[in-house]
């Protein structure tokens, strides 16, 4: 999988969030952007997933040698953020078992397994409405780092975890991308270390 952007930028209303942003993503690698608050950082991830549309510029998907719609993105990747809701109507097992129905498990990976994996087996049928903030956090990335998709979208991966769960997030984050595309957007130091390729958005103004 790739992602080529080129001269990509985001406008709203007369002011430009991100301007001019040209570079290529590429499987097998991770990339971190960052930048102050309010520098763009998470309008740029939304864009690259598709959530949002470019105001002038391209971004494209490839998969080998072929372009991938722009409608049919959301199937070659995934994405945890403090923005994305999950459905709080659902049970624990109710919410994998449905987003399984779209976006499957590495490795066949089970229900059961996958719930101890994000180390909440306990809540099993316990209403996401009633989830702390730091278990949903849990939940989210854990789908993230187990759904069998080419990219993986990290915006401000640590959110509401406590030390127990960025330990957690830090020692699964690698092992569970490995061979994929994986982005992210942070300012801790401590999310990205990993991440060879460093973005500053800030250049795209």
């Amino acid at each position: 999988m790739r992602i080529s952007v080129e001269n990509a930028g985001k406008k709203f209303v007369k002011e430009w969030i991100v301007r001019n942003a040209s570079f290529e993503l590429s499987a097998g690698h991770k990339y971190t952007f960052v930048g102050p608050n309010g520098s763009g950082k998470s309008t740029l991830l939304q864009l690259l997933t598709g959530m949002m549309p470019v105001s002038e510029g391209t971004i494209k998907y490839h998969s080998g040698d072929k372009e991938i719609e722009e409608d049919h993105w959301y199937r070659h990747l995934v994405i945890a953020a403090p923005y994305l809701e999950l459905i709080e109507e659902f049970t624990l097992r109710e919410l994998i078992e449905f987003h399984t129905e779209f976006k499957p498990f590495k490795n066949k990976m089970s229900f059961a397994d996958f719930e101890d994996f994000i180390q909440l087996s306990r809540a099993s049928n316990k209403i996401i409405r009633h989830f702390s903030s730091g278990m949903k956090q849990r939940v989210k990335l854990g789908l993230a780092f187990m759904s069998d998709v080419p990219v993986i979208f990290l915006d401000e991966p640590t959110t509401n975890l406590d030390a127990q769960g960025i330990g957690w997030y830090l020692d699964h984050v690698v092992e569970n991308t490995q061979n994929q595309l994986v982005l992210l957007g942070s300012n801790v130091k401590q999310e990205y270390e990993f991440c060879e390729n460093i973005i500053s958005v800030s250049a795209f103004k």
